[in-house]
């Protein structure tokens, strides 16, 4: 509801393995970050995000596109075909995701974004 699979394809990047990039993992992934973000803020962000700010919906949208992209990534870290990239590479990606999402965890968890939204 809160990221297209295009956005969701951008995060996992190149050579993700498709065995496990599937709709259904995807699905999953993004019902699992729709839910720990409604926690977060305080909202129901999934039933509610068109309403939303469009700058919000953005950060919020960066936010589980880079969970989802990080879920497909670990499924094999060794991407499609098991020899396509290196572990340290899967690993390189993961960080670079999370060095993000903890910024945004961090105006999320200060209750900027709450306000910045309008549901506090």
């Amino acid at each position: 509801i809160i990221a297209t699979e295009a956005e969701l394809d951008a995060m996992a990047g190149e050579n993700v393995d498709t065995t496990g990039w599937t709709e259904a993992n995807k699905n999953l992934w993004m019902a699992q970050v729709e839910g720990m973000l409604s926690v977060w803020v305080q909202y129901d962000i999934a039933t509610n995000f068109g309403s939303l700010d469009g700058v919000g919906k953005k950060i919020l949208n960066e936010y589980a596109a880079r969970y989802c992209g990080i879920c497909g990534i670990a499924y094999n870290f060794l991407g499609d075909g098991g020899n396509t990239k290196t572990r340290i590479e899967s690993e390189d990606q993961i960080n670079i995701h999370l060095f993000r999402m903890e910024g945004i965890k961090k105006i999320i968890d200060e209750g900027k974004m709450q306000k910045f939204l309008g549901v506090s």
